[in-house]
């Protein structure tokens, strides 16, 4: 599988030569197509990562490829979400997905000259995720999570290649959170986008993803890499299975492990 993304020996450091040490020789692949998660203890650097692979920040040492360039500058071809949707509370939630498209140039001109085709992309998308009919509404008239599925919405407007998920889930309840399970993996079967997750939810990483990377207590570094056994379509009924919860358990244990080497 082509990769679409690769960290190769990779330090990051902040606040100059004698801040924080994030991550040091970090190193992975993930291809495209593919759904990855990354999980570990709470401080070992997965949003740094995720600040490496979008552009935010630049590595002190190693590289940062994806889709074939070093990455030197904010990367175009992203789409994120994060925990706090974030949505703009004066602005319809149809108008709040539409909002990556006023702001990249690229575009901009684009969305002016064809605004009906986004316009009904962006319904299209709302429908996809549970959501028809609510465009016209605010942000205070939706639920948690609702709002997280417009977010999800607004991070696919622009068709990116990689969608990042920094912990998009982890401020709804349990029920509403493996509702939007099965949405992402709906997504990810229909789009076929590359998918990096960012979660402390083992059962997310093990039922989203085609394989796991597990870091260190930081500085992070990769200590395992662990594929999902488990073919697709995968049905909520999985989280029941011994196998997952196996799994589950073992990736537990090696995440305590490496908190304990701290």
């Amino acid at each position: 599988m082509t990769p679409l993304v690769t960290i190769a020996n990779v330090d990051m450091r902040y606040g100059g030569t004698g801040g924080t040490l994030a991550v040091k020789d970090l190193t992975l692949d993930v291809g495209k197509g593919e759904f990855a998660a990354v999980v570990g203890p709470s401080g070992c650097g997965k949003s740094t990562l995720m600040k490496l692979v979008t552009g935010l920040h630049m590595p002190q040492a190693g590289t940062v490829t994806v889709n074939g360039e070093r990455v030197t500058k904010p990367v175009s071809i992203v789409g994120m979400a994060f925990q706090n949707p974030t949505m703009l509370p004066w602005r319809t939630t149809l108008d709040n997905i539409l909002l990556p498209l006023e702001i990249v140039e690229k575009h901009r001109k684009r969305l002016r000259a064809n605004k009906a085709e986004y316009v009904a992309k962006a319904e299209k998308l709302l429908e996809t995720v549970g959501l028809k009919g609510f465009g016209q509404k605010f942000p205070w008239q939706l639920s948690g999570g609702m709002q997280q599925r417009a977010n999800l919405c607004r991070a696919l407007i622009h068709e990116p290649e990689l969608l990042m998920l920094d912990e998009p889930f982890g401020a709804l309840d349990s029920f509403t959170r493996e509702e939007l399970w099965c949405v992402i993996r709906d997504l990810h079967a229909a789009q076929g986008v590359t998918i990096i997750l960012v979660t402390h939810d083992l059962r997310e990483a093990t039922f989203l993803a085609d394989k796991i990377f597990v870091m260190s207590s930081r500085p992070g570094r990769i200590l395992q890499e662990r594929r999902v056994p488990f073919p697709r379509p995968r049905e909520l009924d999985l989280l029941y299975e011994p196998a997952f919860n196996d799994m589950v358990h073992e990736l537990r244990g090696a995440i305590a492990e490496a908190r304990s080497a701290a």
